[in-house]
Protein backbone atom coordinates (compact mmCIF):
# COMPACT_ATOMS: atom_id res chain seq x y z
CA UNK A 1 0.00 0.00 0.00
CA UNK A 2 3.01 2.50 0.65
CA UNK A 3 4.42 1.66 -2.38
CA UNK A 4 1.13 2.58 -4.39
CA UNK A 5 0.98 5.68 -2.48
CA UNK A 6 4.59 6.47 -3.09
CA UNK A 7 4.25 6.02 -6.80
CA UNK A 8 1.07 8.29 -7.25
CA UNK A 9 3.06 10.85 -5.14
CA UNK A 10 5.86 10.82 -7.54
CA UNK A 11 3.95 11.03 -10.33
CA UNK A 12 1.92 13.99 -9.44
CA UNK A 13 5.46 15.96 -9.25
CA UNK A 14 6.40 14.85 -12.08
CA UNK A 15 3.32 16.24 -13.25
CA UNK A 16 3.91 19.36 -11.25
CA UNK A 17 7.41 19.83 -12.90
CA UNK A 18 6.46 19.17 -16.11
CA UNK A 19 3.90 21.67 -16.24
CA UNK A 20 6.18 24.54 -14.88
CA UNK A 21 8.74 23.80 -17.21
CA UNK A 22 6.02 24.03 -19.68
CA UNK A 23 4.88 26.85 -18.65
CA UNK A 24 8.21 28.46 -18.24
CA UNK A 25 8.68 30.98 -21.79
CA UNK A 26 11.51 30.47 -24.28
CA UNK A 27 13.77 33.66 -23.26
CA UNK A 28 14.33 34.01 -26.85
CA UNK A 29 10.58 34.50 -27.62
CA UNK A 30 10.54 36.65 -25.20
CA UNK A 31 12.68 39.46 -27.14
CA UNK A 32 11.47 38.05 -30.22
CA UNK A 33 14.91 36.43 -31.63
CA UNK A 34 16.30 33.18 -33.26
CA UNK A 35 18.16 31.25 -31.01
CA UNK A 36 21.77 30.73 -32.38
CA UNK A 37 21.50 33.84 -34.89
CA UNK A 38 21.64 36.39 -32.56
CA UNK A 39 24.99 38.45 -31.71
CA UNK A 40 25.11 40.91 -29.10
CA UNK A 41 24.08 43.85 -30.85
CA UNK A 42 21.32 42.15 -32.56
CA UNK A 43 19.70 41.07 -28.81
CA UNK A 44 20.48 44.93 -27.61
CA UNK A 45 18.42 46.44 -29.93
CA UNK A 46 15.70 43.83 -29.78
CA UNK A 47 15.74 44.83 -26.05
CA UNK A 48 15.56 48.83 -26.54
CA UNK A 49 12.47 48.42 -28.92
CA UNK A 50 10.24 45.71 -27.02
CA UNK A 51 11.55 47.59 -23.89
CA UNK A 52 9.91 50.98 -25.81
CA UNK A 53 6.64 49.15 -26.58
CA UNK A 54 6.18 47.14 -23.39
CA UNK A 55 6.72 49.62 -21.08
CA UNK A 56 4.22 49.89 -17.82
CA UNK A 57 3.96 53.49 -18.53
CA UNK A 58 2.63 53.06 -22.20
CA UNK A 59 0.75 50.17 -21.29
CA UNK A 60 -1.32 51.65 -18.55
CA UNK A 61 -4.51 49.43 -18.98
CA UNK A 62 -2.83 46.12 -19.10
CA UNK A 63 -2.72 44.85 -15.66
CA UNK A 64 0.29 42.37 -16.52
CA UNK A 65 2.28 45.34 -17.85
CA UNK A 66 4.77 45.21 -14.74
CA UNK A 67 5.28 41.86 -15.26
CA UNK A 68 5.59 41.69 -18.65
CA UNK A 69 8.39 44.23 -18.53
CA UNK A 70 10.33 42.58 -15.63
CA UNK A 71 9.94 39.39 -17.63
CA UNK A 72 11.79 41.17 -20.60
CA UNK A 73 14.57 42.45 -18.11
CA UNK A 74 15.50 39.17 -16.97
CA UNK A 75 15.31 37.44 -20.61
CA UNK A 76 18.00 40.56 -21.32
CA UNK A 77 20.29 40.17 -18.61
CA UNK A 78 20.92 36.35 -19.18
CA UNK A 79 21.40 36.78 -23.02
CA UNK A 80 23.32 39.72 -22.74
CA UNK A 81 26.08 37.43 -20.91
CA UNK A 82 27.79 35.55 -23.18
CA UNK A 83 28.42 33.14 -20.05
CA UNK A 84 24.62 33.44 -18.65
CA UNK A 85 23.84 32.42 -22.17
CA UNK A 86 25.53 29.68 -22.63
CA UNK A 87 24.48 27.80 -19.51
CA UNK A 88 20.62 28.90 -20.62
CA UNK A 89 21.32 27.22 -23.75
CA UNK A 90 22.45 24.50 -22.51
CA UNK A 91 19.78 23.25 -19.43
CA UNK A 92 17.68 26.36 -19.47
CA UNK A 93 16.66 28.14 -16.39
CA UNK A 94 17.74 25.67 -14.30
CA UNK A 95 21.16 26.08 -15.04
CA UNK A 96 21.32 30.04 -14.24
CA UNK A 97 19.39 29.69 -11.49
CA UNK A 98 21.54 27.05 -9.74
CA UNK A 99 24.36 29.13 -10.53
CA UNK A 100 23.14 31.92 -8.47
CA UNK A 101 23.66 33.89 -12.02
CA UNK A 102 20.06 35.95 -11.54
CA UNK A 103 21.47 37.86 -8.20
CA UNK A 104 22.11 41.73 -8.59
CA UNK A 105 20.49 41.80 -11.92
CA UNK A 106 19.31 45.95 -12.91
CA UNK A 107 19.12 46.24 -16.98
CA UNK A 108 17.73 49.46 -16.46
CA UNK A 109 20.45 51.07 -14.83
CA UNK A 110 22.62 52.07 -17.69
CA UNK A 111 20.91 50.95 -21.09
CA UNK A 112 17.79 52.92 -21.03
CA UNK A 113 18.34 56.00 -19.12
CA UNK A 114 16.88 58.27 -22.22
CA UNK A 115 13.26 56.93 -22.08
CA UNK A 116 12.48 59.42 -19.27
CA UNK A 117 10.06 56.65 -17.79
CA UNK A 118 9.03 57.07 -14.43
CA UNK A 119 7.07 54.47 -12.18
CA UNK A 120 4.11 55.54 -10.04
CA UNK A 121 1.78 57.67 -12.25
CA UNK A 122 2.36 61.72 -12.65
CA UNK A 123 1.62 62.99 -9.45
CA UNK A 124 2.61 66.27 -8.29
CA UNK A 125 5.29 66.86 -5.85
CA UNK A 126 4.52 69.25 -3.18
CA UNK A 127 7.28 71.77 -4.51
CA UNK A 128 9.50 71.99 -7.56
CA UNK A 129 12.55 69.77 -7.09
CA UNK A 130 15.86 71.30 -7.75
CA UNK A 131 17.96 69.97 -10.75
CA UNK A 132 21.52 69.94 -11.52
CA UNK A 133 22.67 71.16 -15.15
CA UNK A 134 22.30 69.08 -18.09
CA UNK A 135 25.67 67.91 -19.96
CA UNK A 136 25.71 68.47 -23.92
CA UNK A 137 28.27 66.49 -25.58
CA UNK A 138 29.05 65.71 -29.47
CA UNK A 139 29.35 62.45 -30.21
CA UNK A 140 31.16 61.70 -33.42
CA UNK A 141 30.32 58.29 -35.34
CA UNK A 142 31.10 57.35 -38.89
CA UNK A 143 29.29 56.99 -41.53
CA UNK A 144 28.96 53.11 -42.08
CA UNK A 145 27.70 53.49 -37.91
CA UNK A 146 24.70 55.74 -38.80
CA UNK A 147 24.14 53.44 -41.95
CA UNK A 148 24.33 49.92 -40.50
CA UNK A 149 23.90 50.63 -36.71
CA UNK A 150 26.33 50.06 -33.72
CA UNK A 151 26.62 50.79 -30.34
CA UNK A 152 28.70 52.82 -28.95
CA UNK A 153 30.34 52.38 -25.53
CA UNK A 154 31.06 56.07 -23.30
CA UNK A 155 32.89 55.80 -20.28
CA UNK A 156 31.77 58.63 -17.92
CA UNK A 157 33.27 59.82 -14.42
CA UNK A 158 30.27 61.16 -12.56
CA UNK A 159 30.10 62.79 -9.56
CA UNK A 160 28.43 60.77 -6.65
CA UNK A 161 27.11 61.91 -3.05
CA UNK A 162 28.71 60.55 -0.41
CA UNK A 163 28.25 60.64 3.28
CA UNK A 164 30.52 62.88 5.15
CA UNK A 165 30.73 64.23 8.83
CA UNK A 166 28.64 66.77 10.10
CA UNK A 167 25.51 68.40 9.09
CA UNK A 168 24.68 71.35 6.81
CA UNK A 169 21.88 73.35 5.43
CA UNK A 170 19.59 72.65 3.20
CA UNK A 171 16.42 72.94 1.62
CA UNK A 172 16.66 76.86 1.77
CA UNK A 173 13.21 78.57 0.74
CA UNK A 174 11.81 82.17 1.25
CA UNK A 175 8.81 82.32 3.64
CA UNK A 176 6.47 84.67 4.58
CA UNK A 177 6.96 85.76 8.85
CA UNK A 178 5.04 87.34 10.77
CA UNK A 179 6.08 89.54 13.42
CA UNK A 180 3.99 91.87 16.22
CA UNK A 181 5.53 95.38 16.21
CA UNK A 182 2.97 96.44 18.94
CA UNK A 183 -0.83 96.33 19.97
CA UNK A 184 -2.86 96.01 16.94
CA UNK A 185 0.50 95.98 14.52
CA UNK A 186 1.67 93.04 12.50
CA UNK A 187 4.67 93.19 9.87
CA UNK A 188 4.95 90.83 7.17
CA UNK A 189 8.23 89.87 5.73
CA UNK A 190 10.31 87.27 3.64
CA UNK A 191 13.02 85.32 5.33
CA UNK A 192 15.33 82.80 4.10
CA UNK A 193 15.01 79.39 5.86
CA UNK A 194 16.83 75.84 5.94
CA UNK A 195 16.55 72.29 7.41
CA UNK A 196 19.41 71.01 8.61
CA UNK A 197 20.59 67.81 6.53
CA UNK A 198 23.80 65.46 6.71
CA UNK A 199 26.63 66.65 5.32
CA UNK A 200 27.75 65.00 1.92
CA UNK A 201 30.44 65.19 -0.19
CA UNK A 202 30.82 64.00 -4.06
CA UNK A 203 33.01 61.28 -5.14
CA UNK A 204 33.72 60.51 -8.79
CA UNK A 205 32.60 57.11 -10.36
CA UNK A 206 33.13 55.00 -13.22
CA UNK A 207 29.70 54.95 -15.00
CA UNK A 208 29.34 53.02 -18.72
CA UNK A 209 26.95 53.92 -21.42
CA UNK A 210 26.02 52.09 -24.19
CA UNK A 211 24.50 54.54 -26.73
CA UNK A 212 22.86 53.16 -29.82
CA UNK A 213 23.71 54.55 -33.50
CA UNK A 214 19.98 53.51 -35.01
CA UNK A 215 20.02 53.22 -38.43
CA UNK A 216 19.23 56.29 -40.21
CA UNK A 217 20.06 58.95 -37.11
CA UNK A 218 20.31 62.22 -38.68
CA UNK A 219 23.07 64.30 -37.66
CA UNK A 220 22.31 66.52 -35.04
CA UNK A 221 19.99 63.85 -33.24
CA UNK A 222 19.90 63.81 -29.56
CA UNK A 223 20.15 60.75 -27.36
CA UNK A 224 19.40 61.51 -23.75
CA UNK A 225 20.54 59.82 -20.18
CA UNK A 226 18.23 60.77 -17.88
CA UNK A 227 19.70 61.71 -14.13
CA UNK A 228 23.32 61.28 -15.80
CA UNK A 229 24.27 65.00 -15.95
CA UNK A 230 25.61 67.45 -13.28
CA UNK A 231 24.54 66.45 -9.26
CA UNK A 232 22.40 68.65 -7.55
CA UNK A 233 23.22 68.63 -3.97
CA UNK A 234 20.09 69.17 -2.84
CA UNK A 235 17.67 67.76 -5.50
CA UNK A 236 18.03 65.33 -8.97
CA UNK A 237 21.00 64.92 -11.35
CA UNK A 238 20.57 66.90 -14.91
CA UNK A 239 20.74 64.94 -18.09
CA UNK A 240 23.60 64.22 -20.32
CA UNK A 241 22.17 64.73 -23.94
CA UNK A 242 24.39 63.20 -26.38
CA UNK A 243 24.32 65.07 -29.92
CA UNK A 244 25.09 62.68 -33.07
CA UNK A 245 27.79 64.53 -35.24
CA UNK A 246 28.67 63.10 -38.55
CA UNK A 247 32.65 62.30 -39.45
CA UNK A 248 33.31 63.34 -42.79
CA UNK A 249 33.75 60.26 -45.12
CA UNK A 250 36.46 59.36 -48.07
CA UNK A 251 33.85 59.00 -50.89
CA UNK A 252 30.35 58.99 -49.70
CA UNK A 253 28.62 61.96 -48.79
CA UNK A 254 24.99 62.33 -47.26
CA UNK A 255 22.06 64.44 -48.39
CA UNK A 256 18.80 63.69 -46.98
CA UNK A 257 18.45 59.47 -46.82
CA UNK A 258 20.67 59.99 -50.54
CA UNK A 259 24.31 58.67 -50.93
CA UNK A 260 26.12 60.41 -53.23
CA UNK A 261 29.78 59.39 -54.36
CA UNK A 262 31.68 61.08 -57.08
CA UNK A 263 33.95 58.81 -59.71
CA UNK A 264 36.57 60.22 -61.91
CA UNK A 265 36.41 58.60 -65.34
CA UNK A 266 38.38 58.57 -68.78
CA UNK A 267 37.42 60.15 -71.92
CA UNK A 268 36.80 56.85 -73.56
CA UNK A 269 34.96 55.49 -70.88
CA UNK A 270 32.38 58.71 -70.94
CA UNK A 271 32.54 57.67 -74.97
CA UNK A 272 32.12 54.36 -75.34
CA UNK A 273 30.20 53.61 -71.78
CA UNK A 274 31.21 51.90 -69.06
CA UNK A 275 31.30 49.25 -66.10
CA UNK A 276 32.51 49.52 -62.33
CA UNK A 277 31.66 48.17 -59.10
CA UNK A 278 31.03 50.41 -56.10
CA UNK A 279 31.49 49.07 -52.40
CA UNK A 280 28.67 49.85 -50.62
CA UNK A 281 28.66 51.22 -46.84
CA UNK A 282 28.05 47.57 -45.40
CA UNK A 283 30.31 45.88 -47.95
CA UNK A 284 28.13 44.73 -50.66
CA UNK A 285 28.82 45.57 -54.36
CA UNK A 286 26.68 47.98 -56.57
CA UNK A 287 27.56 47.78 -60.15
CA UNK A 288 27.07 50.75 -62.06
CA UNK A 289 27.02 50.22 -65.80
CA UNK A 290 26.05 52.80 -68.83
CA UNK A 291 26.53 51.60 -72.30
CA UNK A 292 25.81 55.22 -74.56
CA UNK A 293 28.44 58.60 -74.24
CA UNK A 294 28.11 60.68 -71.59
CA UNK A 295 28.04 64.31 -72.41
CA UNK A 296 30.38 66.76 -70.94
CA UNK A 297 29.67 68.24 -67.82
CA UNK A 298 27.05 66.19 -66.99
CA UNK A 299 26.73 63.86 -64.24
CA UNK A 300 25.14 59.92 -64.26
CA UNK A 301 22.90 58.39 -61.50
CA UNK A 302 22.32 54.91 -60.67
CA UNK A 303 19.29 54.53 -58.59
CA UNK A 304 18.52 50.91 -57.53
CA UNK A 305 16.01 49.51 -54.53
CA UNK A 306 17.88 49.50 -51.06
CA UNK A 307 20.41 51.63 -52.53
CA UNK A 308 21.82 55.02 -52.18
CA UNK A 309 21.50 57.40 -55.38
CA UNK A 310 25.13 57.16 -57.33
CA UNK A 311 26.06 60.46 -58.66
CA UNK A 312 29.19 60.16 -61.21
CA UNK A 313 30.38 63.44 -62.29
CA UNK A 314 34.08 63.64 -64.82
Amino acid sequence: MKDLWLNIFLQIALCLISTQSKQERNLYDVLGIKRGESDLNTIKSAYRAMAKKMHPDKNPNDENAQEKFQELGAAYEILSDEKKRQRYDQCGMECVKKEGMMEGMDPFSSFFGDFGFHFGGDQEREREVSRGANIDIDLFVTLEELYNGNFVEVTRNKPVAKPAPGTRKCNCRQEMQTRQLGPGRFQMMQQNVCDECPNVRFENEEHHLEVEIEMGMKDGQQTKFTAEGEPHIDGEPGDLIFHIRTQPHPRFERRGDDLYTNITISLQDALTGFKFDIKQLDGRKITVERQRSLGPARGYERRTKECPIMRITM
